[in-house]
Formats: structure tokens, sequence, C-alpha cells
């Protein structure tokens, strides 16, 4: 079995998961790492087992033998570290939100495309095997026709600076609210007719609490929450007319308990897990790279760009602009 020389642009807390996952699978090798701070890169390559490290990223992407990079950089780094690579000839993995805007978002897919590079978004919510197993039940007819799905992910993360950093496209929206978006899309597609929103801001001008309601042209509706500042809740659910689903962590689909019209509980399932969850979308990565593909099946270019323009169209409604994209004329277009 050939192995997958995988490297990560950036060395903290979203690294060392992907590292663990990297770690775990047999298919893929744990290559290089890249910070900033040399030192930073060698200890999280000798804690994480990589072969190499870089004190800069433009060193990294010089070498010929990576096969591709997960860029574990902050939100508002996504871009220009993604641009690097791509014009480098390497393949890229980014983790989620994709860019800061979906302008941004465009700008790197045509680039991948003309230069036939790889690149896709690292939400792994549309990668786990949690997904095909709720898309079954709801194609055997056990809940009967999906009309509503409600998504609440809150979490009191405010703490961290980049969260509260409009430099560093802070806020709910990008780092936690767009899994709501993301479990809404999963199961009622992306005709969108109306949308009705409100968000609370930090101090700081960032979205802190978002309140969505999506309405589709078949009249279906998604009602979703998220917060960076309120109590804990990762769930979601899928109200059908026979009956409905519960997911326990949206995110990562850790739980799925389906119920009956009654409100009687009649399966609860746990999806498989590899290593921590991570693994399945350097998996399908190295699949679509080996067949010579450019994106993947499981998160397609098309909808990275869905969610981001529905992400610029929300903040634009909540006036959350963040200071680099004031610099550029008609950010949202």
């Amino acid at each position: 079995m050939k192995k997958l020389k995988m490297a990560i642009m950036g060395a903290g807390h979203i690294a060392t998961k992907m590292a663990a996952a990297i770690n775990g699978l047999d298919e893929i090798e744990a290559y290089a790492v890249a910070s900033r701070d040399l030192e930073k890169a060698q200890q999280f390559a000798k804690e994480w087992n990589f072969a190499k490290s870089y004190g800069s990223y433009e060193e990294m992407v010089e070498d010929s033998e990576i096969q591709l990079i997960y860029i574990a950089t902050p939100h508002a780094m996504h871009y220009e570290n993604a641009k690097l690579c791509i014009e480098h000839g390497k393949n890229v993995l980014i983790e989620k939100a994709f860019t800061a805007n979906a302008g941004q978002a465009k700008e790197l897919i045509d680039l991948a495309r003309n230069k036939g590079v790889f690149v896709a978004e690292a939400m792994w919510t549309r990668y786990m095997p949690g997904l095909s197993m709720i898309r079954d039940i709801i194609a055997e007819g056990r809940i009967g026709q999906v009309d509503s799905v409600e998504a609440d992910f809150s979490v009191p993360i405010s703490h961290k600076e980049r969260l509260h950093s409009p430099a560093l496209a802070g806020g709910a929206l990008l780092d936690i609210g767009i899994y709501t978006l993301t479990f809404a899309s999963m199961f009622l597609g992306d005709d969108v007719v109306s949308t009705r929103s409100r968000c609370i801001k930090y101090a700081t001008g960032v979205d802190a609490t978002d309140h969505i309601e999506l309405t589709y042209r078949d009249g279906r509706q998604a009602f979703l929450r998220t917060s960076m500042v309120s109590g804990s809740r990762n769930e979601g659910k899928i109200n059908g007319t026979k009956g409905y689903i519960e997911v326990s962590n949206l995110n990562n689909l850790e739980k799925i308990q389906v119920f009956d019209a009654m409100g009687q509980l009649q399966e609860t399932l746990v999806p498989p897990q590899l290593v921590n969850g991570y693994e399945y979308e350097v998996l399908a990565c190295k699949k679509a790279i080996e067949a010579g593909k450019i994106e993947c099946a499981e998160m397609p270019h098309a909808e990275t760009m869905v969610i981001m323009e529905q992400m610029d169209a929300l903040r634009n409604t909540w006036g959350v602009v963040y200071p680099f994209e004031e610099e550029k004329e008609n950010v949202w277009d």
C-alpha cells in the first residue's frame, strides 16, 4: 500500500486533532509540519511523529515530497495560506470555514481548477459514516417525509482571542454556526427562498449569538441557533411526518436516536470511528487525489460556495464586517 505523505500548516489545537488522526491511519504518512515558530514546529513534530519540521510556510511548500497539506491556521489566514500552497502545486485540505468570505473561496477554487490542484474543505461532518446512516433511515421512510430541521450548537468559547477578534474573522458563525447551516443543508438541501435572522454582537463587533430561520422552496424550514457565550448545547433534530431523529453532537454525529410519532424511542445508533473522526476526510482526500480529481464528492466545491455565500449574506444583514474586507470594494459581491 502506497502511503500519502501529508503535512500540516499551523501547529495549534486543531492541528493536534488532525495529527492524531494521521497517526492512526496506516495509509497516511505523518511527513511534515510548519509553524512561523520553528521551535514550536519541532516540538509538534517530535510529539506527533512527523518526519520534518519547518519554521516557515514558504519553506514547507517547496518540499516536493508533500502530497497533501492540511491548513490548520485561523480563518483569516486560510486564503493566503491556501493560495501559497496551490500556487506551488500542492493539494490542500482547508479547515472550515474554508475562507473568511465567498469572494476568497471562489478565487481559491478558480485558482485550483486552473492549476489542476486538489482542494477541499475539512467540514468533517460531511465525510462521516453517521451521515449515510441518517440518510438511510430517512430513505427507508422510518420518520416519513422530512419537514423541518432544528439545530443548536452553543459553547462558551468567547474567551479565546481569535474568536472575539474581528481581524481574525472571529465570531460564532464561522467557527460553530457553520455546523448548524451544514446540518440544515445535509437534510433539506440548498434551495432556500427566505432567510430571517438576528444576532447579538460581542463587545468587539463580531457575532456572539445567532438565530437563523431558513425557509425552502418546498415549504420546509430550518430553525438554527448558535452562541459562543451561552451554556453548552450541541444537538440536532430532523422532524418527519411519522417521527423524528435526534443527533447528539451535530458536528461529529456522535449518537443517533430514532423516535416514532408518539415520541417513543425506536433505535439508538452509534456511528463507527476509526480514530477521532478527522480520519474520514483524510481518506476521502487520498481517494480523490489518487483518482486524479480536484475535489471530494463528499464536500464538492459547489457546496463550499453555497455555505460561504450563505454566511456572507447573514453577516451582511448583521453588519458584521472584518477589517481586511473593508479594505476592498464590493466585499459582498
